[in-house]
């Protein structure tokens, strides 16, 4: 592993554009241009592409195409979550997401982050931060979620959130930025 990448996944600021990410990028490219192609293929067929461009698949995920990620490596998805249509997630980090997780359509899970220095930035520094999606997590349509951030488990998000801080575990969160309005039993 090169330098560059290390620093990526320890969290550190990196350039992405650099060869061993780029081949990555080109490696995932091809693997999401024929998940997203297939949408007719059988489902065998399906989890073959998932199981070769993601870190981790359980049994019985399923992701409705079209569907985007940075590298597709450090994405690891628990037992029976559903990924609705157009989702994003930019896994220059970890992206973990646990069992029976429901992502609704148009959700955004993105852990890079860009330099707030304009001339860093035109440079094309940025660093990622790990998410984590808990066990039972609905997130609703069009939830983007920041660099950084945990989702405790069986925790709802409503439509159009923006979550920027760690939700615990057992609560409804709506809004931008996202906030808790009430534990759930």
């Amino acid at each position: 592993m090169g330098e560059n990448k290390r620093r990526m996944l320890a969290g550190e600021w990196y350039l992405p554009d650099d060869p061993e990410l780029r081949a990555d990028t080109e490696r995932r490219f091809a693997l999401c241009a024929a998940y997203n192609a297939n949408g007719g293929a059988a489902p065998t067929e399906r989890a073959d592409l998932l199981q070769e461009l993601l870190r981790a698949v359980g049994d019985g995920v399923r992701i409705r195409p079209p569907f985007q990620c940075d590298y597709g490596r450090h994405i690891s998805i628990g037992d029976g979550t559903f990924v609705n249509f157009n989702a994003v997630f930019l896994d220059a980090a970890p992206i973990t997401i646990g069992s029976y997780a429901q992502i609704g359509p148009n959700v955004q899970l993105l852990t890079p982050s860009h330099e707030l220095d304009h001339e860093r930035r035109r440079e094309g520094w940025e660093k990622a931060e790990p998410i984590t999606i808990g066990d039972n997590v609905w997130l609703g349509g069009g939830v983007i979620v920041c660099p950084g951030v945990t989702i405790g488990a069986n925790t709802v998000v409503g439509a159009g959130a923006v979550v920027t801080k760690d939700l615990p575990e057992g609560v409804l969160a709506v809004g931008n930025p996202a906030r808790v309005v009430r534990r759930l039993e």
